[in-house]
């Protein structure tokens, strides 16, 4: 594997991620006693202890630009307070807002995580999840924006943006144009992205889409579902992430297990946007495969040893990858 070329090849490209974009706010504190109203702990936030960060597909454009790729979100927020944050918090990471579409009256998703004791406590949603009112409008701009573009990550959290419509006109235009895709799905529209190049599931998503429940420890369960799913949305590859177990990996060609390369899990919160993150650039860069398998495997691992959604950077993934690899 000649990680240097990659890494360096890494800074030349273009990735469009169309998805649903979410700010991830955090409350850090301390549990000293329980509720006395319920039983429940009372965490104490201190001052300034209150952190908002780009999550969903805009921490996928974030992590791609920490590894040195040109990333443009394409995305749909809406015209609330937490959309001027959202746009702010862009403008501050150094991310375009060309790709940006506001849509009157919806809300721009927010996720507030309660952390204390170095433990995530509490999650509370601020959302719509209704499919985008602004359908053509929003596809007229994700055609503008893929000239010049080396591979396309569909990002869905199933909060409205990629709905069926979009998913398929996306697909067929990048077909049309031979850029590579990769899809990050989840249950809704699950088997809607007929023809992409990549698709990656966790266990838990390629379970609902496809109503089974294979043994994560039986290889030959994994492959027959895996098997399965690429047939019948015509996928090159299957990349399903199994959490602490790893990554398989499944082609025409046959399937693999890529293992864990940590045991340190924190936090797995962020660890599928990077997997997503790395295979595009991979996907970008012509890499085979099985080695696109390794080195998301390697990203994925790196970020569940932090705690919240952090994104890595080039030079941390290129190191580790250098030494677990022994290259």
């Amino acid at each position: 594997m000649n990680l240097s070329k990659y890494f360096h090849d890494f800074k030349s490209k273009r990735i469009l991620i169309v998805g649903d974009a979410i700010i991830d706010t955090y409350l850090w504190g301390e549990i000293h006693r329980m509720s006395p109203e319920a039983p429940v702990p009372v965490v104490d936030v201190a001052v300034n202890q209150n952190d908002s960060r780009l999550g969903g597909a805009a921490n996928v454009a974030l992590n791609l630009k920490e590894l040195g790729a040109e990333s443009i979100l394409c995305t749909v927020i809406g015209n609330d307070n937490r959309g001027i944050i959202f746009e702010q918090l862009m403008q501050e990471q150094g991310l375009s807002l060309e790709g940006m579409l506001i849509s009157n009256g919806r809300k721009t998703t927010t996720k507030t995580r309660v952390i204390a004791d170095n433990k995530h406590q509490l999650r509370i949603d601020e959302e719509d999840t209704y499919p985008i009112k602004v359908e053509n409008q929003f596809y007229n701009l994700i055609e503008k924006l893929t000239h010049n573009i080396d591979a396309i990550i569909l990002q869905d959290y199933n909060k409205g943006v990629l709905t069926e419509t979009i998913i398929e006109k996306i697909i067929s235009l990048a077909n049309s144009k031979n850029i590579p895709t990769i899809v990050d799905p989840k249950k809704q529209n699950f088997l809607s992205y007929k023809e992409c190049t990549l698709f990656k599931p966790n266990l838990k998503e390629i379970n609902e889409g496809l109503n089974t429940n294979p043994d994560i420890n039986n290889f030959s369960e994994i492959e027959e579902t895996t098997s399965k799913l690429r047939k019948i949305i015509s996928a090159k590859a299957i990349l399903l992430t199994l959490s602490n177990k790893g990554i398989f990996l499944n082609t025409r060609n046959g399937s693999k297990i890529k293992e864990s390369t940590t045991s340190n899990v924190i936090d797995v919160s962020g660890a599928g946007d990077t997997v997503v993150s790395v295979a595009a650039m991979c996907l970008a860069c012509n890499i085979n495969f099985e080695e696109l398998a390794i080195l998301s495997n390697i990203a994925g691992g790196i970020v569940c040893e932090k705690v919240g959604v952090v994104p890595i950077t080039n030079k941390e993934l290129l190191e580790r990858a250098k030494k677990l690899l022994d290259v």
